[in-house]
């Protein structure tokens, strides 16, 4: 696998760089500036990019890479928002970037937006707004009911998974996740790791998959204490998975964020 970096951009996104040798490739570019600066100061060429949904903070920044770098690959979801793509890429394709050793499987993600997409490989997985270090994302122009099911997809995979999510959220996502569960010492051990790293100048993504099962409101609405917390929310009780993952993000949308 590559070395991964972040590039800190705006104010709380994650552009990722993958690099090996001389090539490079980056995760959802929102901003070009930032990602120039990086590949100018390690004497990098870029050979690919990786876009997992349409909105701007994610892809603001394509059309100047590919000015300055025009023979690079722009993998991403079939949509017509997002532009300079060379490969549209669906449920189960391959990824390929040119100079690097890794070879991303695409998974179908949507709720967020319609057209999500998330590039699984080499024990990580780049999910952009789909699942968050203890949250999600809202949903835009996908549904609640899609969303579940992306989330239950994710966690299905190996729990050693690590989780590169596209902002840092953590701390507020970990604030709600402590109104879900308060007497979770999962949550609170991990909401006291994450201020300090904060407090360190550190980021707190990536995540583990593991992690996650175990202070993610949004992944656990089959534990019972997150399903009677959203019921209490719903007023009245919950069936599906569907239902209490709706009730949980409705309860945040509504009363935290």
């Amino acid at each position: 696998m590559p070395d991964i970096a972040a590039i800190p951009a705006f104010e709380d996104n994650y552009i990722w760089l993958l690099r090996q040798n001389r090539s490079a490739a980056v995760v959802d570019p929102g901003d070009a500036d930032p990602v120039l600066r990086a590949l100018d100061q390690s004497d990098l060429e870029l050979s690919g990019i990786l876009i997992t949904h349409h909105h701007g903070d994610h892809t603001g920044g394509v059309e100047e890479l590919v000015s300055v770098f025009p023979e690079v690959k722009v993998f991403a979801p079939h949509d017509r928002r997002i532009p300079c793509v060379t490969d549209q890429v669906a449920e189960g394709a391959e990824a390929q970037i040119p100079g690097l050793p890794a070879l991303f499987r695409v998974l179908e993600v949507p709720g967020h937006t319609a057209t999500h997409i998330a590039y699984l490989g080499e024990g990580v997985l780049f999910c952009g707004d789909t699942l968050f270090a203890a949250g999600c994302g809202r949903v835009f122009d996908g549904t609640f009911e899609q969303l579940a099911v992306s989330l239950e997809r994710i966690a299905a995979l190996p729990p050693d998974i690590l989780i590169y999510c596209a902002h840092e959220y953590t701390l507020a996502n970990l604030g709600f996740a402590a109104w879900v569960e308060p007497e979770s010492c999962a949550v609170a051990n991990r909401a006291a790791e994450a201020r300090r790293r904060r407090a360190a100048g550190e980021p707190t993504v990536p995540s583990c998959l593991a992690e996650e099962l175990a202070t993610n409101p949004f992944l656990r609405t089959g534990v019972p204490a997150v399903k009677e917390a959203a019921e209490r929310y719903a007023g009245h009780p919950l069936g599906s998975h569907a239902e209490v993952f709706t009730a949980l993000r409705q309860w945040k949308d509504n009363r935290y964020d």
